[in-house]
C-alpha cells in the first residue's frame, strides 16, 4: 500500500474510528461494574507497525519486557514483510508474532479482523501501542480486550488526534531518542503518574548489548561465492557498499550525483564498490553503476533473496554509506562500520546505537528535520533537500574512514 494511501485511510477512517471508540470507552468506564483486582500478567501484546529499521531500535524495550515479566508471553503484531527482521534479532524464540499485510486495504482489513479476534481470544492482559501518532495501531489496541492499554498520547501537544482509550497514556516526547521513547512505555505498564511512566524510570538503550547474526561457516561461504560471481575483481579489492535508496520517503536520499563522486574516490582508493537495494531500487541502482561507469562499480540490487541473506553480504563488507532507513540499522547485526545521511529526519531520535554506525546531519538548516510524527512524516519540502546537499561526498567519505576505526561498543545515539 503506497504511503499517500496509508495517511488517507488514517484520516479519513482512523480519526472517526478513535472517536468512536473513544465514546464507548467512557461508556464502558461509566457504567461496566467495576473489575475485580487485576491477576497476574499471561500475555502482553507489542504493537511494532514500524519499518524494519525501527524494530531494531526497539530491541531494548522488547528484552526489557522479557526481563521484567519473565512467566508471560510476549507476542508481537507488525506487518508480515517485517516478520524476518524479529527472526534476525534472535527473539523469534522467545515472542508469539502475528501478522497482518498491507500489499492493500482488502488484506490489511482481512487480516486486521483475525489479528483482533486473536488478542481478544488469547486473551491479551496488556498491549503496548509502539506506533506515534498513527491510528491504525491505536484502534488494534482499542480493540483489543486489554485490561491495560499503554500508547503514546499528546496531552498538551498539538499532535495528531487518535483517541483517548489508553489506560496508561505515555507522553511523546520528541527530544529522546525513539528507543528510549519504547522504553519508556514498557515502563509505563501499571503505572499511576502523571503521565504514565514517570514513576517507574526503564534503563537507557544505551545500556543493551544489540545482538550479533547468529552465522555459519556454509552460508558464509555461499554468500562469498555468490558475491565473487557477481563481481569478480573483489578478488583484489576491498568492498564498499552503498545504499542510495529512500525507500519509502523519497525525500531522504542524498544526490545520486553525490553517491556517484563517493563511488569514484572509493574507487581510486583502491575500493570495489557494490550498490545494494530492494528489487525496486534496481533501475536507480543502474543508473548510478553507468554513472560511475567503472568496472570496479557494481549493482547489488535485487540480488539478496532476504535481509539474512543482506546482512550475511555485510560480512565481506568494509564500509557501508547509507541514506537513513533499513540497512544502516542492519548494519550492527554484522558489526560493519557505516554512515547513515540524515536530513529530513535527525540522528537524536533515529540514529543508530551503534557506535560503528555515525550519523552526518546538518543540525543548522532552519527546516531540518521536517518529518515528524506530528506531520504524519509528509515534509512540506519541495523535493530540493538542501538539508542533504550541503552534505559534500568528501564530508562522508572522511567520516567513513572515521567509522572504519571506531571500537565495536553499544552507544546512545547523538
Amino acid at each position: 500500500m503506497k504511503v499517500s494511501t496509508q495517511r488517507f485511510v488514517d484520516r479519513w477512517i482512523g480519526v472517526p474510528l478513535c472517536a468512536a471508540l473513544t465514546l464507548m470507552h467512557w461508556i464502558h468506564s461509566k457504567f461496566a461494574p467495576a473489575r475485580r483486582s487485576s491477576p497476574a500478567v499471561t500475555n502482553i501484546m507489542v504493537v511494532l507497525l514500524s519499518e524494519m529499521g525501527s524494530l531494531v531500535l526497539a530491541y531494548p524495550m522488547l528484552t526489557w519486557l522479557r526481563q521484567q515479566h519473565p512467566q508471560a508471553t510476549i507476542h508481537a503484531l507488525m506487518f508480515a514483510r517485517n516478520r524476518e527482521v524479529i527472526e534476525l534479532l534472535d527473539l523469534d524464540g522467545n515472542i508469539v508474532v502475528t501478522t497482518v499485510r498491507d500489499t492493500g486495504f482488502f488484506a490489511l482489513i482481512k487480516d486486521s479482523i483475525a489479528a483482533i479476534r486473536f488478542m481478544r481470544n488469547a486473551p491479551i492482559d496488556i498491549v503496548l501501542d509502539c506506533e506515534l501518532f498513527s491510528r491504525v495501531s491505536a484502534i488494534f489496541c482499542a480493540l483489543s480486550g486489554a485490561r491495560e492499554r499503554v500508547g503514546f498520547h499528546r496531552h498538551t501537544q498539538e499532535g495528531l488526534y487518535r483517541g483517548d482509550f489508553f489506560t496508561q497514556p505515555v507522553l511523546y516526547n520528541p527530544h529522546r531518542h525513539i528507543a528510549d521513547q519504547f522504553l519508556a512505555l514498557a515502563a509505563g505498564v501499571g503505572s499511576a503518574a502523571t503521565p504514565s511512566g514517570k514513576d517507574c524510570l526503564a534503563p537507557a538503550a544505551s545500556s543493551f548489548r544489540l545482538p550479533k547474526l547468529q552465522t555459519n561457516n556454509a552460508e558464509l561461504a555461499s554468500v562469498r561465492l555468490k558475491l565473487h560471481g557477481l563481481a569478480p575483481v573483489l578478488s583484489s579489492r576491498k568492498l564498499a557498499l552503498i545504499y542510495a535508496s529512500g525507500g519509502a520517503l523519497p525525500i531522504r536520499a542524498w544526490p545520486l550525483n553525490y553517491f556517484k563522486d563517493l563511488a569514484q574516490q572509493w574507487i581510486a582508493n583502491g575500493y570495489a564498490v557494490g550498490v545494494i537495494g530492494l528489487p525496486t531500487d534496481v533501475d536507480q541502482a543502474t543508473e548510478l553503476v553507468s554513472a560511475v561507469s567503472s568496472p570496479h562499480c557494481f549493482s547489488l540490487a535485487g540480488q539478496t533473496k532476504n535481509v539474512r541473506e543482506l546482512i550475511l553480504m555485510f560480512h565481506f563488507a568494509t564500509v557501508l554509506v547509507a541514506n537513513d532507513g533499513g540497512p544502516g540499522h542492519f548494519a550492527v547485526l554484522a558489526d560493519l562500520p557505516a554512515v547513515m545521511l540524515f536530513g529530513p529526519e535527525t540522528p537524536r531520535l533515529y540514529g543508530s546505537l551503534s557506535a560503528r554506525v555515525l550519523p552526518i546531519h546538518r543540525a543548522e538548516m532552519p527546516c531540518s528535520p521536517c518529518l515528524t510524527a506530528f506531520n504524519h512524516r509528509l515534509s512540506p519540502c519541495d523535493g530540493d533537500n538542501q538539508c542533504l546537499k550541503r552534505i559534500s561526498p568528501s564530508e562522508v567519505a572522511i567520516l567513513a574512514r572515521t567509522a572504519v576505526g571506531t571500537e565495536s561498543r553499544a552507544i546512545a545515539a547523538a
